[in-house]
């Protein structure tokens, strides 16, 4: 496992992001880039992707679109979940319907934000589910 530091020793959170808009992505990574306590490891644009990288990167957090093509991010959420428990998924999606959270809570995924929230909610539940036990 590769591990990250920022400041004084500390390792950083490893975020694999995983969204088949690859413009939001980038403005993702951008958010994060001003944050020291995370790392972005890579990118995954359909969650067969997501479920492979997150085996071989071994990132803390995967940040996971509900919606992508080739397997969506609840089949790979749940795939996540049962094949590398170590990782931690939170949901991101443009719905905030009650069907949609209820589906990301039964895949295993630990939080859940609307994209319409990321600039105010996304690194403080990073930093949450990753400190979580």
């Amino acid at each position: 496992m590769r591990v990250v530091f920022w400041g004084f020793g500390v390792a950083a959170i490893r975020v694999l992001i995983a969204d088949d808009h690859r413009l939001f992505a980038e403005a993702l990574e951008a958010i994060l880039g001003g944050e020291e306590r995370i790392a972005v490891v890579g990118h995954a644009g359909d969650g067969r992707e997501a479920v492979r990288l997150t085996k071989e990167l071994k990132p803390d957090v995967v940040l996971m679109d509900i919606s992508m093509p080739v397997m969506d991010g609840i089949d790979a959420a749940k795939r996540i979940r049962t094949e590398d428990g170590g990782a931690r998924v939170l949901m991101l999606t443009g719905s905030n319907s009650r069907a949609d959270v209820d589906r990301a809570r039964l895949a295993g995924a630990a939080g859940y934000v609307t994209k319409d929230r990321i600039a105010a909610e996304l690194i403080d539940a990073i930093v949450e589910i990753a400190e979580r036990n």
